[in-house]
């Protein structure tokens, strides 16, 4: 393989990753912009040895690469008391190795055509987090007095999410607090008018999001 066509590959596949990865490292994601790099780059360079090789017998190796990168992205994934976060940092992670080995035995078309549809898959994933719809679902805790006015409460989350479930309740009757937590749905603006609906109520004691 001539050193311009390992160039061409190897820079295509730089400075599409490049934008990728500085849009995740922006939105302070589990793994950035470094990460996307490297795994995508080294991808796209073992696809290109193992092309100079032959593909037929070098079918193992570009396996291997994408199954070594499995265990990558696990390692993206935390996980909460209510639930597991870094799925789609996971599967970005293995979908540039695949990108990386595309590109690096040369298919470019197939290669430009998955990384559009990346693209159009983060603008809709970026939709559903300002919506707050499914994953993105925030937990909210609130700590009254034992005065609450539970009909009020309930009011404040009907005005400002488009779905509320409760998780749990708690009863401190030493310190006088009635603690409970949902898992709410709802636009970011509307939670942050609701945390401020809930400062202004004086059964509030503290609230807090995450």
């Amino acid at each position: 393989m001539e050193l311009s066509e390992v160039i061409l590959r190897l820079g295509l596949v730089f400075v599409l990753t490049f934008i990728y990865g500085l849009q995740r490292q922006r939105s302070h994601k589990p793994i950035g912009f470094g990460t996307f790099m490297l795994v995508a780059l080294g991808a796209c360079g073992l696809s290109i040895v193992a092309e100079e090789i032959g593909i037929p017998s070098s079918l193992p190796l570009l396996g291997a690469i994408i199954t070594g990168i499995g265990f990558l992205g696990a390692g993206a994934l935390i996980r909460t008391s209510d639930k597991i976060f870094g799925f789609t940092t996971a599967a970005s992670i293995w979908f540039f190795a695949i990108f990386g080995v595309i590109i690096g035995i040369g298919s470019y078309l197939n290669g430009l055509i998955i990384y559009s549809l990346a693209w159009i898959i983060v603008i809709v994933d970026k939709y559903l987090e300002f919506k707050g719809i499914g994953s993105y679902r925030k937990k909210i805790t609130i700590i009254c007095n034992k005065k609450i006015n539970k009909e009020e409460l309930t009011k404040l989350l009907s005005k400002h999410c488009t779905r509320f479930n409760l998780l749990n309740l708690n009863l401190n009757k030493k310190e006088k607090r009635f603690l409970s937590a949902y898992l709410i749905e709802g636009p970011k603006r509307d939670i942050e008018f609701l945390i401020q609906d809930f400062y202004k109520k004086n059964w509030c004691f503290q609230i807090s999001l995450e």
